[in-house]
């Protein structure tokens, strides 16, 4: 082997361990997200019954995964993503109005100053539905932003799917 295939071949090795470090990095994050799976859980209910073109109170329940928190409708800093339920337009029903429960105030070991208005564990949003005589398979969503006392995940959009039968 000559001095200059040994460069070339240490210079490929260098190159080659460079290039696999951020898909390394990236796969860390993945598995990460993957072993927390959902960091929330829509929990129930799975069909209701409300009086056809009134609207009708639902409670929707969800629960976070241990460990983490995710920002609540009024996150205290205007650059924090709120916790935000909705129903798409041509559903069959509607969204007249949602109600959020008061977020919990923590703080963060890396920002002992700053108060965050979080939810944890179970939580509820009262939901005010408006439906169309008929039986509607509703594909509601729940856009939140979960995080941990070190970092935040992406932010995430769950499907909330609840069979809406408007009599």
């Amino acid at each position: 082997m000559t001095i200059a295939s040994l460069k070339i071949g240490l210079s490929a090795a260098f190159a080659l361990g460079l290039a696999c470090l951020p898909v390394h990095a990236q796969n860390f994050n993945v598995g990460r997200s993957l072993i927390k799976g959902n960091a929330v859980q829509y929990l129930y209910p799975e069909q209701v019954t409300v009086a056809a073109g009134k609207p009708s109170a639902v409670t929707l329940h969800f629960r976070i995964a241990p460990g983490l928190h995710i920002n609540s409708h009024t996150p205290s800093e205007d650059y924090l993503i709120p916790t935000v339920f909705s129903i798409p337009d041509g559903a069959g029903a509607r969204l007249d109005k949602a109600t959020y429960p008061s977020g919990t105030d923590i703080t963060l070991p890396i920002d002992p100053k700053t108060k965050l208005s979080v939810y944890t564990g179970d939580f509820t949003i009262e939901a005010r539905i408006v439906a169309v005589a008929g039986n509607h398979l509703v594909e509601a969503k729940l856009h939140y932003q979960a995080c941990d006392n070190n970092e935040c995940m992406p932010p995430k959009t769950i499907p909330v799917a609840i069979d809406v039968i408007g009599k």
